[in-house]
């Protein structure tokens, strides 16, 4: 190994080391905001394609050394594809600001490149010397008696740390305390019917089912997954598919980290019944909420947005249902977001078939629970394009949800004042005509409640939209959370239009006129 020009064998390397000394006297940063594998404050924190997010300079530094590090909560990542986490980057030099803490400075490479060879347990002598000051003790003891392999998608079973220090299941977002709809936890491409088959779905042959009979169900389906026959290919994910589909046992105990990787290579694949059944049960494994973060860590994210991109018709409907059942988990949707997903969903949601502009809004709606979600969907200058989606009848109950999350955020409702949403919001009060109308009703609602707050565009865009004859309509007949928000909203508008008439209408000194000439206006006294 490296004395004899062969290549470094890839290491696992454990890294457990405090992040701070205590000091009673300074705040310390959170523990998502330190690098895991430098254990400083990042400076330049970039997302893999495990979902965690590293210091930049750390994750090429372990691809320089060929060496994959096993993190203190035990998950292995997949430097694969490094994207940088801007919004990260944001919340930290904030919190320093904040805090009064010292902003991170760019790490030094030697240092970090010390860091991760001390904890292999020998020293680097040099990138080019030939030789490694080790000695074949050290080396024996820093090897397993199996020595882990490393896969380019492999990932671990463990939980990974919140990016923030705050999860977005706290966030405050208006219609959060609303019933706005029969939730939906399943993507609308699962169907819990065996009896129920696609175009691309076979009947498993009876020698494939007696293969998998045994206690080594997962052997068998890798194996076969793992064939260079094709057909058995197909065999191996229509029989995972089957097996998966109303089994709950089965999702969690097929979930394991070799038969992820075996699925992981056949998404890839260019026959359509492969690529179609295999995302179909990808799906049916998302399905269980102990696989959901495990499956994220796979390193499958990429590879269900180019099937959404460039995939088949049926693998594209999958491919937006496993998003969905993905982003359900709370500590899934910040790294499904920087990874590119908001895109192909929104196109999805907008020229989409079937079911997939269902389960591609609700994919948003889980994503936009999270503020570097929302930022997101506003640079990409989707606000208009939501807003027009509220007359389809079909999608605009779910996007209404979407809209309820953006106006959580500055940007959002500055954004939506932009595109006339008011006028839109008051629209949909008037026709009523969408699917679930009471909740609809409610959403729309708080969503003008919060555009009302801090905005002096709103009384304008209120007026011409006719807003205070729909609110009093809601507020006689609406539920009790509408009612009571229409009120609020109509009080509001009633003081606003009050001030500006008082700022206005003065009486004229007419005294003062008859006197001197001079037109001297002294306020009304006792308006409000």
């Amino acid at each position: 190994m490296g004395g004899n020009g062969k290549k470094l064998h890839k290491w696992k390397l454990a890294f457990h080391r405090p992040f701070f000394k205590s000091d009673n006297n300074k705040k310390q940063p959170p523990q998502e905001f330190i690098c895991p594998i430098s254990n400083s404050l990042m400076f330049d924190p970039v997302v893999v394609s495990s979902g965690q997010s590293f210091e930049r300079l750390s994750v090429q530094v372990c691809k320089d050394l060929e060496v994959t590090p096993t993190l203190p909560d035990g998950s292995t990542p997949n430097f694969t594809n490094i994207i940088p986490n801007l919004a990260l980057k944001s919340t930290i030099q904030n919190w320093c600001s904040k805090a009064g803490f010292e902003h991170p400075n760019p790490p030094e490479y030697s240092e970090v490149e010390s860091i991760i060879s001390s904890s292999m347990g020998f020293c680097l002598m040099s990138r080019d010397n030939s030789k490694i000051g080790v000695s074949e003790s050290d080396l024996l003891d820093g090897v397993s008696e199996t020595p882990p392999v490393l896969f380019s998608h492999a990932s671990s079973e463990l939980n990974c740390p919140n990016f923030y220090s705050c999860s977005s299941s706290e966030e405050s977002v208006i219609a959060n305390t609303t019933p706005r709809l029969p939730f939906a936890t399943r993507p609308s491409c699962f169907s819990a019917s065996s009896s129920t088959t696609t175009s691309s779905e076979f009947i498993v042959s009876d020698e494939v089912s007696s293969k998998t009979s045994a206690s080594s169900e997962d052997e068998n389906l890798v194996n076969m997954m793992k064939s260079l026959d094709v057909f058995e290919q197909e065999q191996a994910v229509i029989l995972l598919r089957k097996i998966t589909r109303t089994n709950e046992e089965a999702r969690v105990s097929l979930c394991t980290e070799r038969l992820l990787f075996a699925l992981n290579q056949l998404l890839n694949t260019r026959y359509a019944a492969l690529q179609t059944n295999a995302a179909a049960a990808l799906v049916n494994l998302s399905l269980a909420k102990v696989n959901k973060i495990k499956i994220v860590r796979a390193g499958f994210i990429p590879l269900l947005i180019d099937i959404m991109k460039n995939g088949f018709q049926e693998s594209r409907d999958h491919a937006t249902g496993a998003i969905f059942s993905l982003a359900l988990e709370d500590e899934n949707r910040t790294a499904i977001g920087v990874l590119g997903a908001l895109p192909p969903l929104l196109h999805a949601l907008r020229s989409g078939s079937g079911t997939t502009p269902h389960d591609a809004a609700m994919a948003l709606y889980h994503l936009t629970l999270v503020q570097s979600n929302r930022a997101k969907i506003v640079k990409l200058g989707a606000v208009r394009t939501l807003l027009g989606l509220l007359k389809d009848p079909a999608v605009a109950a779910q996007v209404l949800l979407v809209v309820v999350n953006l106006v959580a955020c500055a940007e959002g409702r500055s954004a939506l004042l932009d595109a006339n949403a008011v006028e839109c919001l008051v629209g949909m009060l008037r026709k009523g005509n969408t699917s679930g109308s009471g909740s609809t009703r409610e959403n729309c609602v708080a969503a003008l409640y919060s555009l009302s707050h801090g905005s002096l565009r709103f009384n304008g865009l209120a007026r011409d939209a006719g807003v205070a004859e729909v609110l009093r309509e809601v507020a006689e007949s609406g539920s009790e959370r509408a009612r009571e928000k229409a009120r609020r909203i109509l009080v509001m508008l009633r003081e606003r239009d009050e001030e500006e008439e008082g700022q206005e209408d003065e009486d004229v000194d007419w005294e003062a006129v008859m006197e001197g000439g001079v037109t001297r206006a002294r306020p009304r006294i006792g308006r409000s």
